[in-house]
């Protein structure tokens, strides 16, 4: 938030204790200052052309709308101030106000960022963990984990349940996991620890430069996230064999991060809205996110000549294998064991009624759509 803002905020709560005999002539001037809106300086962890950056244009536009105009947003693409990965750092040093991003960005500082959105998958869906957040503990674990033990001055709410990640883009198709043995690959977060369990070596890019490093062999296959991100990167370029369904990020959420300072300083009906209106635009990016990544699948199937591949259960059980791997070195950490302990407990009981009560929807799609589905 802008010096100004702040400061015209603690003048306004500072003048309205002034005496009677003032009221009158100190009237107009406070109610014009009022109307000026604060403006939020939001930088996010994507490039300005994804797809992303309409996913967070639209929780700008429903909290800018709720607040009857005392907010703005200034929303800047990855590295117009701080790096793509540095935007916790930003956002803690208050060189911004907020971020866009997700943990898996800055799980240099700690691996428990990770769990907060690429952790291992006990077999609840990002709905099911986004749910963990919200009802199982989970806030109150990022923030012991943000303000406790890293000491960050920020606040941070959690939004929009993103389908499983792809296990991404290669020059030929992939169908044991023998054949990804060797391959620089490029994910971020723990899945780089379960790619390396796999025989992979690991390049942890952010999205503007995974394309790049496709072209000049710095990689040899990569993910990023979904289908319309990935059209827009250019990735038909440079593979055309495109492989869904993975374990590496199956329940990734966005992570909106604010200054604490900043958060602290605003009415606490705005701080409801900033707040809140994370929900509401996590609703906007799931129904955004079935239209959009639905079409651009079959625009890189149709117009692009990608040939689009569910992933083998042989690779999906040398996934399970490789966090099985993975899990035990995460739990040598206290604060991560009671984490993971935690999503396991939620997991076991939540999803246990989502397997049981969930309709067979394949044997749905099938009976209306029969032969289209070749898995």
């Amino acid at each position: 938030m802008t010096g100004n803002s702040l400061s015209r905020r603690r003048f306004l709560k500072t003048s309205a204790v002034g005496g009677a005999a003032t009221a009158a002539t100190a009237l107009a001037a406070p109610a014009v200052l009022a109307q000026t809106p604060l403006t939020i300086k939001m930088q996010s962890s994507w490039p300005a052309s994804d797809i992303w950056m309409d996913f967070a244009r639209q929780y700008i536009e429903r909290v800018e709308k709720m607040s009857g105009g005392r907010l703005k947003f200034e929303l800047l693409p990855a590295g117009a101030v701080v790096g793509a990965f540095q935007v916790m750092d930003g956002v803690h040093d208050g060189v911004i106000d907020a971020a866009h991003t997700v943990p898996a960005y800055w799980y240099g500082k700690h691996k428990g960022a990770s769990l907060f959105g690429t952790g291992p998958v006990f077999g609840g869906s990002a709905t099911t963990m986004l749910a963990w957040f919200h009802q199982g503990g989970g806030k109150e674990l990022y923030r012991e984990l943000t303000q406790d033990v890293l000491g960050l001055n920020v606040v941070g709410f959690f939004g929009f349940p993103m389908p499983a990640q792809p296990f991404g883009w290669f020059k030929n198709p992939v169908e044991k996991a023998a054949d990804v043995q060797g391959f620089k690959y490029r994910t971020v977060g723990l899945a780089a620890d379960v790619m390396q369990q796999m025989g992979m070596s690991v390049a942890q890019l952010p999205g503007g430069e995974i394309v790049p490093a496709m072209e000049r062999g710095v990689i040899d296959a990569f993910e990023f996230n979904n289908p319309s991100s990935d059209l827009r990167f250019g990735s038909q370029d440079v593979s055309k064999h495109y492989m869904l369904s993975s374990y590496h990020q199956a329940s990734e959420t966005f992570e909106f991060i604010f200054n604490k300072d900043v958060y602290d300083d605003l009415d606490d009906d705005l701080k409801a809205i900033v707040e809140y209106g994370v929900e509401a635009a996590s609703t906007a990016n799931t129904a955004s996110a079935m239209d959009n990544y639905s079409a651009d699948l079959q625009k890189l199937q149709n117009e692009h000549g990608v040939t689009v591949h569910r992933t083998p259960k042989e690779i999906l059980d040398v996934q399970l294998k490789a966090w099985d791997a993975v899990i035990p070195t995460l739990e040598a950490d206290p604060f991560l064991k009671k984490v993971l302990d935690s999503q396991r407990a939620w997991v076991e009981r939540v999803t246990f009624y989502e397997l049981m009560n969930a309709a067979d929807l394949q044997l749905a799609y099938d009976h209306y759509f029969p032969g289209k589905l070749k898995l």
